[in-house]
Parts: structure tokens; sequence; C-alpha cells
């Protein structure tokens, strides 16, 4: 039987987003090609007909991230795509340093959720990683108001890791009250340093 090529892309993007979860939930070690599969509700075999590698799925698990709207996932965030400039820093920021962003393990960014398999993957993963830490500090970057005077890449990628730093010491911790405080005061922190 032959399918479509919307058929197949449509499969294909809910296997990386099935290992997406997977990876969240599990880090990229302990899953298997296997597990992926099963929760996407296909064969083994079917993997192979997308890709050659279980890295190669991590490469795009990762890359997938960087279209990834809050507001899609979670209604009750606002963001707005659209919008652009300091609007948008804000925007990313309260979306990124949500309570409903740090309780939905299965839709956290790779870079809270894969730091430490990132680091011990091969360049290709890393560079991915990479592409979605710059494009992150890019949209912050991009809120900086010119006239506070700093380099705006160097903002950005210090609200960027401020923001991924918050959320994966909030994820690190059971006590709902200390993972919350966290949370806050790197948001609180974020949005007073974009102004």
């Amino acid at each position: 039987m032959s399918y479509t090529a919307e058929h197949k892309q449509q499969t294909r993007t809910r296997i990386v987003e099935c290992a997406r979860e997977l990876f969240n939930r599990k880090g990229f070690a302990q899953v298997s090609i296997d597990e992926v599969m099963e929760r996407a509700g296909l064969t083994r075999g079917g993997f192979y007909n997308h890709f050659k590698t279980k890295e190669d799925l991590f490469v795009e698990a990762v890359e997938a991230y960087r279209h990834f709207n809050p507001a899609a996932r979670w209604p009750e965030v606002d963001f707005d795509p659209t919008c652009g400039g300091n609007r948008f820093a804000q925007q990313l920021i309260h979306a990124y340093l949500s309570q409903t962003h740090l309780d939905d393990v299965d839709g956290h960014c790779p870079m809270i959720a894969l730091p430490s398999d990132v680091a011990r993957a091969s360049p290709r993963v890393k560079q991915a990683y990479r592409e979605l830490l710059e494009g992150m500090a890019g949209v912050l970057a991009d809120g900086v108001p010119k006239s506070r005077g700093h380099d705006a890449r160097q903002r950005g990628l210090a609200l960027a890791a401020l923001c991924i730093g918050g959320m994966v010491l909030a994820r690190t911790f059971e006590d709902t009250d200390f993972r919350c405080e966290i949370r806050e005061a790197a948001r609180a922190t974020a949005l007073e340093l974009i102004g």
C-alpha cells in the first residue's frame, strides 16, 4: 500500500513528537526505538522509513521545538507569535517561565529537559541545540531596549541562560513551593532585565 506524501509527513511528525516527549521524561539514552514507535502506534520497521538512526530522530526532536507555539499547547498562556520586539520577548519570558510549562513535562523545551544528554551527544545534536538556544537568545535580544547601552546579543544570551537555568533548577525539586519560588525569581529578574 502506497501512502501520500502528506500521510508520510504526518507520521514522521507523530514519531518526532512521541520521541520528544519520551526524551523529556526519560532522557535520550533511556528511550528505545521500540518504545518511541509503540507510543506512536507504529512498528519498529516503520522507523527506518523515516530515520536512519536514533540520533537523526534526536536532532529532529530538538529542531522541532524551534516552531513550538506555547499558546497552541497551553491556551491559558498569552503568546502571540506575530508581535515582535520587547512585547514578544516579554511574552516569551512569561510563557517559558510559566507554571504551565513547568508542570507539562512532555511539553518541556529540550533545553530544560536534555542538557546533560546533549552534552554527551554528537556534534549534529549539539548544533541543533545551539540553534535553538541562539533563536531564543535572538528573540530576547530583540526585546532589549536600545537605550540600555548593552550588547544586545550578550543580554539575550544571559536572559536565555536565566530562563533555561531557572526552569532546569525548578524541575529538579519536588517541593512545590520551592519550585515555584525558583521559577518566579527567574521570571521577575528576566522581566526586570528586559525592561
